[in-house]
Order: structure tokens, then C-alpha cells, then sequence
């Protein structure tokens, strides 16, 4: 069971499935990734809902995740006083990170975790590299997997944090073949990749953890509507085998629909 606070402000739910799924329990980003999933909310407000939604998650994720090192620099008054200087902790500057575009619902989140953490971080140690993916799947529409067409990767991965922002963790393929992706093709050994995500489900779960052990989970929301009436009395994970959150089509329950059609204006 997970019984680890972050902070006061950004609680986690508890739940039984590892302790390296965090799921966070906010009552603002509660309230917006609601507003987030109502059928009224289309462009332009998806945008601004999902920029302020992962400017939140980040910096949860980079205040439990991320080193952080020792400063002390002089301000306006240090001409006054020179001997009063501003010392404190910071996440450490020179720490490499790369955030990973998985087209398209992942674009949007990417960009807002790239451009966020130039506020923190060396520019010269920051990267957003590209991935495009597509849900591979059979006549029946069931998902089979994951075809992933085309990367723009821009350099090892030694050492670094990789983020991989994607708001929906439905089925895992998606995030599994990312990761397999930067295993197997990209240089180096990262210090740590970790999913960020609006929302995800048991079977996401399940399945991103059987063959990604090492991977660190966060996200804002857990969606399991349509498991059994006796697992949905119990915390999350108790009951995982009667837990489901994927309806036929293997689209997520209550869920959002498809948020890359909406963010993209593209409904095909």
C-alpha cells in the first residue's frame, strides 16, 4: 500500500499496486481535469486546461523525483547588506532531463513539461525529443499494440530523467513501446523514466509494470467505472483482478474521450 505525501497540498490516494504509482489527490486539479472531461470543453479551452493541469503535475513530480543541490546568491539588498546572501536548496541545474513527445495527445503536455523546466533547469541539459505512435488494432477494434512510425531523438539518455507526458494511460501499449523504444535504441542508462499522465487505468497499470518494472507512475487520476461492485468498495489495487476501466472499445470509463481529437480539432 502506497502511504507516501508528497506535500500537505498534493496527497496521494491510497492504493495497493506498487510504490512507484503515485496518484494524486489535489481538489484544484481535481476540479479542472473534471471541467477537462466534460463533453462542452473543446478548443481553446482544452489547452489552457491542459497547460495549467501539467505545470502542476511537473512540479509534483520534480519536487519528489528530482536532486536538488545548495545555493546561495546575492540579491537587490546583498549591495546594502554583502554579507546577507540568499541560501536555500533548488533543484540541481546541471541535471539532464527529456521530455518526450508521443504524437499526438502527447505534443501539447510535451511542450508545456519542455518549456516549463528551462524556469529550473540548465538550458544547455534539457531536451524534447519525438515520437509518433498509433494504437495497432484488429478487425474487431481491439487494441493489439503499438506502431511506432517515426522518432527525432536528439542524443543519449545517460544519466537523465526522461518524462514521458501522456494524458491518457488506457491500455500501456503506448508508453511500453516508448520505453522499449529508449531501452533498446538510445544510448546510455537514464537515472530514472517516468510516465506523467492525467489519467490511468487499472489495466494500464497492470500490464506498463509487467514489462516496466522500473518505471515511475504519476498521474492525477485513477478511472476503474467499470470494475466490480465489491472491488470499487475496496481501495485501489486490493481487488485488481475485479478492477477494469476499459470499456469494449478500450476507451477509458468515466474517462474524457479521445483528448487528441480535441486538442487537435482532427475527429477522425
Amino acid at each position: 500500500m502506497n502511504q507516501g505525501l508528497p506535500s500537505v497540498t498534493d496527497r496521494q490516494i491510497e492504493h495497493y499496486y506498487g510504490p512507484q504509482v503515485h496518484i494524486i489527490d489535489n481538489t484544484f486539479l481535481n476540479g479542472l481535469l473534471a471541467q477537462l472531461c466534460s463533453p462542452e470543453t473543446y478548443q481553446p479551452t482544452i489547452n489552457h486546461l491542459v497547460e495549467l493541469l501539467y505545470k502542476h503535475l511537473l512540479i509534483t513530480v520534480m519536487n519528489a523525483e528530482f536532486p536538488k543541490e545548495d545555493f546561495s546568491i546575492p540579491t537587490r539588498m546583498t549591495a546594502m547588506h554583502p554579507q546577507n546572501l540568499l541560501s536555500g536548496k533548488r533543484f540541481k541545474k546541471n541535471q539532464k532531463v527529456i521530455s518526450v513527445n508521443i504524437a499526438r495527445a502527447g505534443t501539447y503536455p510535451s511542450h508545456v513539461c519542455f518549456d516549463s523546466l528551462h524556469y529550473a533547469i540548465d538550458q544547455a541539459c534539457l531536451r524534447q525529443d519525438h515520437i509518433y505512435a498509433a494504437r495497432a488494432t484488429d478487425g474487431k477494434n481491439q487494441v493489439t499494440g503499438t506502431d511506432i512510425g517515426a522518432t527525432k531523438i536528439g542524443g543519449d539518455k545517460d544519466q537523465a530523467i526522461v518524462l514521458f507526458p501522456d494524458p491518457m494511460g488506457a491500455t500501456g501499449n503506448t508508453i511500453i513501446a516508448a520505453m522499449e523504444h529508449y531501452k533498446r535504441h538510445v544510448p546510455g542508462t537514464a537515472l530514472k523514466m517516468i510516465s506523467l499522465h492525467l489519467i490511468v487505468t487499472p489495466e494500464y497499470l497492470r500490464k506498463v509494470l509487467q514489462v516496466h518494472p522500473d518505471v515511475i507512475v504519476y498521474a492525477l487520476r485513477l478511472d476503474r467505472g467499470l470494475s466490480s461492485e465489491a472491488a470499487l468498495k475496496t481501495p485501489p489495487g486490493k481487488m485488481w483482478d475485479q478492477e477494469k476501466g476499459l470499456n469494449e472499445k478500450q476507451y477509458i470509463v468515466p474517462g474524457g474521450g479521445g483528448f487528441g481529437e480535441i486538442m487537435n480539432n482532427s475527429f477522425v
